[in-house]
């Protein structure tokens, strides 16, 4: 990982997405799968057990696109990043309807744009290759 900040992000995001997904099955005992309310998470982030496998998901694919290399992690980051985007301006559009499968909140909605500024903004700006010049003969 080293002077690679993808690789970083995508290694410490994997972490922390794989410890939320694990730990919001602690609070949703007797949560329906794809329930549209569901267990609060730190009290504050809604959860119900799919939303508890899209971060397991999530989480292992960031910290595998982290762990094998920069290119891996950039291209995870960016897909990640873009899809926290879009579900988070989403979300707040579906939070009161049926199609809030995901049982989302305010809260997350607020998180996952903050996971996708940060994922888009490190898979955009950093780590970026630099053409060498040949000298010339």
């Amino acid at each position: 990982m080293k002077n690679s900040p993808n690789r970083l992000v995508g290694v410490i995001f994997g972490a922390v997405y794989l410890l939320v997904g694990v730990l919001g099955f602690t609070v949703t005992s007797g949560v329906d799968f794809i329930a549209t309310e569901g267990g609060l998470l730190l009290g504050v982030f809604e959860v119900n057990p799919l939303h508890n496998v899209a971060h397991l998901l999530i989480g292992a694919a960031l910290l595998i696109g982290g762990l094998v290399g920069v290119s891996a992690a950039k291209g995870v980051n960016g897909v990640v990043g873009a899809a926290y985007l879009l579900l988070g301006i989403l979300g707040f559009f579906i939070a009161d309807t049926a199609a809030n499968i995901l049982a989302l909140n305010t809260a997350d909605h607020i998180l996952h744009l903050g996971s996708a500024l940060i994922l888009l903004g490190v898979a955009l700006g950093a780590d970026k290759t630099r053409a060498t010049a040949r000298p010339v003969v």
